[in-house]
């Protein structure tokens, strides 16, 4: 009776077996290399390219990383950048302010300088009308600091109006163009008497109505004007503004025109209050 196979074919068989196979190709590789060639090429056909491609991964992963340390470096270092060109401008800024506040201050110093004649006190502009330009304008000094409603208010180059209400720690300033506003002026060279009346709305144009000059007098562009002798509550010889478009009325007996305000109304913040008043005001 044939016996199964798995009777032959026992553990201890195949130990034995896989035992005599390996002695016998220990043996055969000592006289030849026939054998362990194809199994090399087998090793080599799938091994080298399985080696190829876990370094390409590995290469690829630590390239990957790499830029991604690099990647995350430049973000940081581009926040610091960003911080401190934020510093940076918030610091010019500040600076820009400075430069424009001392600009300013120093203006109103050599306007100081100009009427030396006049005793003055600094004052900040706190409120304002609410069209675009200083008509009406509140300061921050009133009674408290020695101001009287008539006390004449200078700016930049020249006159800037004339206080109307004094509070204990404020006042409020008309200024000459303000609508229905009058201003007695005359040219610095002859002395000829004008009026300067207030038009809110041709200042768009950087314009205030100059009128009543004589018919016969010669008036150029750009003359200047001041405030005349005969000003009930401006004091005298304060530049106002310089002529413009000056031309014969239709009654041929006055000239009219134009005068460009010496003090630029669009940006007013500090101005100064002479307080000393004319003698004779009203």
């Amino acid at each position: 009776m044939k016996k199964k196979f798995s009777e032959i074919f026992t553990s201890k068989f195949i130990l034995i077996l896989v035992t005599g196979l390996c002695v016998i190709f220990i043996a055969i590789s000592f006289f030849t290399n026939k054998l362990v060639t194809p199994l090399k090429n087998v090793v080599s056909a799938v091994v080298v390219p399985l080696q190829k491609g876990m370094n390409y991964m590995g290469l690829w992963a630590t390239d990957g990383y790499d830029r991604l340390q690099e990647v995350n470096r430049l973000l940081d270092e581009n926040e610091k950048l960003n911080e401190q060109v934020d510093n940076l401008t918030e610091e010019n800024n500040r600076l820009k302010q400075d430069t424009y506040e001392l600009d300013r201050l120093r203006e109103l110093y050599e306007l100081d300088a100009k009427y030396t004649e006049y005793p003055k006190t600094g004052a900040r502009i706190i409120g304002t009308s609410s069209d675009n330009w200083f008509s009406t304008f509140t300061i921050d000094k009133g009674s408290d600091d020695g101001l009287e409603t008539d006390m004449n208010v200078i700016a930049g180059g020249g006159l800037v109006g004339i206080i109307t209400e004094v509070g204990k720690n404020y006042s409020v300033v008309k200024s000459i163009i303000e609508d229905g506003s009058y201003v007695s002026g005359q040219l610095i060279d002859t002395g000829d008497v004008c009026t300067i009346r207030g038009d809110i709305e041709l200042m768009d144009q950087g314009l205030i109505h100059i009128q009543y000059f004589k018919n016969g007098i010669t008036i150029r562009n750009g003359d200047k004007i001041v405030t005349s002798n005969i000003s009930g509550k401006y004091l005298p010889g304060i530049l106002i503004g310089y002529t413009k478009d000056v031309t014969t009325d239709a009654n041929n007996l006055t000239q009219s025109g134009y005068l460009v305000p010496a003090v630029d109304f669009g940006h007013l913040q500090e101005v100064l209050v002479i307080t000393k008043k004319k003698e004779n005001g009203n």
